[in-house]
């Protein structure tokens, strides 16, 4: 039976659950063993690779098993990250790590903190070292937990999403290096996830084997219910300072930088609110994003990697793409976003125009002689005598 006007409308703007358990749902339904057996187990794909073993999914139950949801609010309809370990992504991390240390000969091992525990792993890092290589460990919530700066009467706390450190032979001893951050910019949505989880534990419990078929043929009303928009603005103004801190952190002589991985959809919508700038092309292939009279110099403090879930992979979950690579400092985002914006709104918006008319038009409801400027009722007049 085709859909009816309606429910294509409703399907064009809805927003909906696109991964459950790291096995996609939306707009096409991921149907194998693995996924099945991950939804019934609750268990999350990406924790359970860092670490080798099986691990539930740790978000609340209004939302376990969220990863990513559809929404179509940029436009085209995109994948919105709504849970940080679903960046947990080989891919995504290796790349990320290259930026803050780099790799000329031999290889990069970058292995999750608790995992130091086992001899195999000491013993692949120290292999690595001694073949020429560079070795890192990573830490976060749930992999050794995040690494903070204390507050101080005159700074903020400050927490890392993700803190690459890099394990260091000196002398014949094993040390500590260069520390790198890692921050992924995740989405919060308008209304709640519990319905669409409701309605997803109830189908899996009742069908079993039948869930990916049932939710196949349900899945318009299913996997959205009560899910609203992404909440754009809030999430900018409530990252942006940190987003600054944490660059300008990464430019410290102790630290290898700073990399801000950002979901395509989450760059798209962040361009009204840094004036839609264009990075410009680097000789390594890489993109730059500064300011005009930036010089930049050796060391590039940060990095924006915008990355998309590769939906049209047969592999499950999704693997991460990354789409641009774009070196950065905290000055030059800074300015892109604090006067490039503001100058933008204001000469292709009329914003100084517009905010008066708007008051004129509020504050005349109780006294209209304010509608109009008194330039324009002088003129007014005038044509009415000449009339």
């Amino acid at each position: 039976m085709s859909p009816t006007p309606d429910e294509e409308a409703a399907e064009r703007r809805g927003n909906f659950v696109s991964e459950w358990f790291g096995h996609r749902l939306h707009p096409t339904v991921t149907e194998t063993p693995q996924s099945l057996t991950d939804q019934q187990n609750k268990r999350c794909p990406f924790l359970s690779a860092a670490l080798h073993a099986t691990v539930e999914c740790v978000k609340s139950d209004a939302s376990k098993g969220i990863c990513t949801i559809s929404s179509s609010s940029n436009g085209p309809r995109q994948d919105w990250l709504v849970c940080p370990f679903r960046a947990l992504d080989r891919g995504l991390l290796d790349h990320a790590a290259r930026r803050l240390f780099p790799v000329e000969t031999g290889t990069l091992l970058v292995v999750p903190a608790p995992t130091l525990a086992a001899d195999t792993v000491k013993s692949s890092i120290l292999a690595t070292l001694r073949a020429g290589g560079r070795a890192l460990v990573f830490l976060q919530a749930k992999l050794g937990g995040e690494v903070a700066l204390s507050a101080t009467a005159r700074s903020p706390e400050v927490s890392f999403d993700t803190t690459l450190v890099e394990i260091v032979e000196r002398d014949g001893a094993l040390d500590i290096g260069k520390y790198g951050i890692l921050e992924v910019q995740t989405m919060d949505f308008h209304g709640t996830y519990k319905y669409a989880v409701k309605n997803l534990t109830d189908a899996l419990r009742l069908h079993g084997d039948q869930f990916h078929a049932v939710v196949r043929a349900n899945e318009g009303r299913w996997i959205s219910e009560r899910i609203e928009g992404p909440n754009i603005a809030n999430v900018f103004k409530r990252t942006f300072y940190q987003v600054m801190l944490k660059f300008q952190i990464g430019a410290h002589p102790s630290s290898a930088g700073c990399v801000l991985a950002l979901p395509a959809a989450v760059w798209d919508s962040w361009q009204r609110h840094l004036g839609g700038p264009e990075p410009m092309p680097r000789s390594d292939g890489t993109l730059q994003l500064s300011r005009p009279d930036s010089v930049p110099g050796d060391h590039v403090p940060g990095w924006i990697l915008v990355f998309d879930l590769d939906s049209q992979s047969a592999s499950t979950p999704n693997p991460v793409a990354v789409q641009k690579t774009i070196a950065t400092d905290a000055d030059s985002v800074a300015h892109f976003a604090v006067k490039v914006a503001p100058e933008v709104a204001i000469a292709e918006g009329g914003a100084a125009g517009f905010v008066t008319t708007t008051i004129r038009r509020r504050l005349a409801v109780w006294w209209p002689a304010l509608a109009a400027p008194p330039s324009a009722r002088t003129r007014n007049r005038r044509g009415e005598r000449r009339a």
